[in-house]
């Protein structure tokens, strides 16, 4: 049997968590449930089996799901108790400070052989279109070396 938690939606004070379950027997038939907890209450949603269940069946189906569910739904609430946002990002300092650590992120994953900008991904929790434009930003501050060196107008191209 296994059961893993599918989702969590908070609104308000008030937190519901979905689970799916599969039971899968040796002679090739399954059980699917999805069950919800809420307000303390836990209840089953849905259920699809094949071959299909018998009424017999479906009375025993709560005493197979107890044991199991019940284990899920304590480890799947400690687990959700931090509420916290799906897509939060980290809070990462704006102007100059923020531009100085993009380029010791980037310096530092340089140095340990990793990807930089994958590096400042991580490290600001921005998308890649928006590291490279803080890296670009640290770069015109002069915290990373330019792109591309530059030539003088009049100077002859080095041999």
């Amino acid at each position: 049997m296994s059961v893993r938690q599918t989702w969590v939606v908070r609104e308000g004070g008030a937190t519901c968590t979905w689970f799916d379950l599969r039971l899968a027997f040796a002679d090739g038939a399954w059980i699917d449930a999805l069950a919800v907890l809420s307000d303390g209450a836990l209840r089953v949603d849905a259920v699809r089996a094949e071959p299909a269940l018998s009424l017999d069946d479906l009375a025993a189906l709560g005493e197979w799901l107890e044991g199991p569910l019940y284990e899920a739904c304590v480890s799947g609430a400690a687990e959700a108790a931090p509420a916290t946002a799906r897509r939060a990002r980290l809070a990462w300092p704006r102007g100059t400070e923020g531009r100085r650590l993009v380029a010791r992120e980037y310096r530092a994953a340089r140095e340990g052989g990793d990807d930089p900008v994958l590096a400042v991904m991580r490290a600001t929790g921005q998308s890649r279109r928006r590291s490279l434009r803080l890296i670009g930003e640290a770069r015109d501050e002069g915290f990373l070396a330019p792109r591309h060196a530059r030539r003088e107008a009049g100077a002859p191209p080095a041999p």
